[in-house]
């Protein structure tokens, strides 16, 4: 059976994509599994960029194929901030909570309550032989100030659909309609083919 190692070390991402990749005829790994690992420099300037050289750089090291996403919020009042920078907005050592208040200011500045916004994500495959899938996801909906919901992770309790936010929604509704959910299905038809 083939190892393909989903390449993150963010728990909730991890459990997404093994729920979602869990009836594929493969031994799914995470790079928690393999914690003397460097990080992978993300300094491209796109969500595709960035996933392709995770995706890239974790196959290299661990000579298996690996699944590398890159996501993040888009703020339409923001000017699509924080974009590529989502999970580093308040800084390179942020925590969730730290990338939420820096959101919460910067709409604030703006002097406004709420905006258009969008989650956008990215998968890349890359194999040891240098084979490349691609799959991407958007997710529209809006920013409230207001927080709702326990569950999911990052801006997900700020980021609402209709009268929901992702933070309320169980796994299953979230992966759904989300961003990922949206680049998991193609992804899954894709590795699919691959896999024959």
């Amino acid at each position: 059976m083939k190892t393909i190692i989903i390449a993150t070390k963010n728990k909730g991402k991890i459990k997404e994509l093994i729920d979602a990749f869990a009836d594929l005829p493969v031994n799914i790994k995470s790079l928690a599994e393999f914690p003397a690992l460097p990080e992978a420099v993300e300094d491209g300037s796109t969500f595709a960029e960035n996933a392709l050289i995770k995706a890239k750089f974790y196959s290299e090291k661990t000579g298996a194929a690996c699944i590398a996403d890159d996501s993040g919020l888009e703020i339409d009042i923001l000017d699509k901030k924080p974009g590529v920078y989502s999970a580093r907005f308040a800084g390179e050592q942020a925590t969730d909570a730290d990338n939420n208040n820096k959101m919460i200011e910067e709409i604030r500045k703006k002097q406004v309550s709420e905006s258009s916004a969008r989650y956008k994500c990215v998968l890349v495959f890359h194999d040891v032989d240098g084979k490349i899938l691609q799959a991407d996801g958007s997710c529209e909906g809006s920013i409230k100030l207001q927080a709702q919901g326990t569950n999911g992770f990052g801006y997900d309790p700020y980021f609402y659909i209709k009268d929901k936010t992702m933070a309320q929604m169980t796994l299953a509704e979230k992966n759904a309609v989300s961003h990922r959910g949206l680049a998991i299905k193609k992804m899954k038809v894709l590795l699919a083919e691959y896999l024959l």
